[in-house]
């Protein structure tokens, strides 16, 4: 081979192998390989916003629920008892372990507190037990999930607190399904605003907390449960679609609420409150009379 031949080919290969490096080497272009993320209007104060009243409140959150923005606070990071918000995540818990139409026979009764109405021996489906347990607020519904929708009581509340984690609750924990007070039970209101707006993500348990009232019957038929939602703000502010209820000695007034309106949905949390209707109404016209949504660019 002469040299003229060999210099042709080294330089060919030369010039594969940089063409193969240029083709390789990422660039400082950005790339999709699907959609684009979906852009929400964004929530903005308008000129000459109004103050917000004064709540007795000890915390408060709102937030826009598809873009996460905080539309007012009040200590939101303040740790509280979460009484029987904690429900929402026993709810969402249960749906993920058990399917709601499983039928579990109620083995205890735990009769503190508000009620759904079971006995033992009774033979109730899951989805019938989540109508207790966000309608009714029955503590003996959170009891009879939390034993029958894991090995173990134990276990079921373990779950609670890994889906809390899972969720971004980086300021709970759980120690019992109904909310009951304790030490070791708490919350804050960014965080059950996180449960919230979790929680009626699904459509079943977003259902449920919009709900007014209902009967439920036992598997037989033979017995019936009447079941009334505590939430008077349902019916009463426009486009409020639940949530979640909350009230013991130890947390006063708690309320979680989803409003919607023109497409624009709030989550507020309303805790350690003297008048949580009253206050959480208020906060909810306030927003929705002080801000308007801009379509992003």
């Amino acid at each position: 081979m002469n040299l003229s031949r060999f210099l042709l080919i080294f330089l060919i290969l030369i010039s594969l192998l940089v063409y193969f490096f240029l083709t390789r080497v990422p660039s400082n272009k950005v790339t999709t390989t699907g959609e684009l993320p979906k852009l929400y209007p964004y929530p903005v104060t308008i000129e000459n916003p109004q103050k917000p009243a004064e709540i007795s409140a000890k915390s408060a959150i709102i937030i826009d629920a598809k873009t996460g923005v905080a539309l007012f606070e009040k200590d939101p990071d303040t740790r509280h008892l979460p009484a029987s918000t904690s429900k929402l995540l026993t709810a969402i818990v249960a749906q993920e372990r058990c399917d709601p139409q499983k039928v579990v026979k109620v083995e205890r009764v735990v009769e503190e507190g508000t009620q759904m109405g079971l006995s033992e021996g009774d033979l109730v489906s899951v989805g019938n037990l989540l109508y207790g347990l966000l309608v009714a607020s029955g503590n003996d519904a959170a009891f009879v999930l939390a034993d029958s929708c894991s090995d173990s009581y134990i276990h079921f509340v373990a779950s609670m607190n890994q889906k809390a984690k899972e969720l971004g609750m980086k300021n709970s924990h759980f120690i019992n399904p109904a909310g009951f007070d304790d030490p070791l039970q708490y919350s804050t209101a960014r965080d059950l605003a996180k449960l919230a707006k979790v929680a009626v993500a699904n459509l079943q348990i977003a259902k449920i907390v919009a709900t007014r009232s209902i009967v439920v019957t036992d598997q037989l038929t033979t017995k019936t449960y009447y079941l009334e939602n505590i939430n008077k703000l349902l019916g009463e502010v426009e486009g409020l679609e639940g949530v979640k209820t909350g009230q013991t000695e130890g947390s006063l007034e708690i309320l979680l609420t989803k409003t919607t309106r023109n497409s624009h949905t709030i989550i507020t949390a309303v805790l350690g409150s003297d008048d949580r209707f009253s206050e959480s109404k208020q906060l909810i016209e306030w927003v929705f009379a002080n801000h308007r949504w801009v379509n992003p660019e």
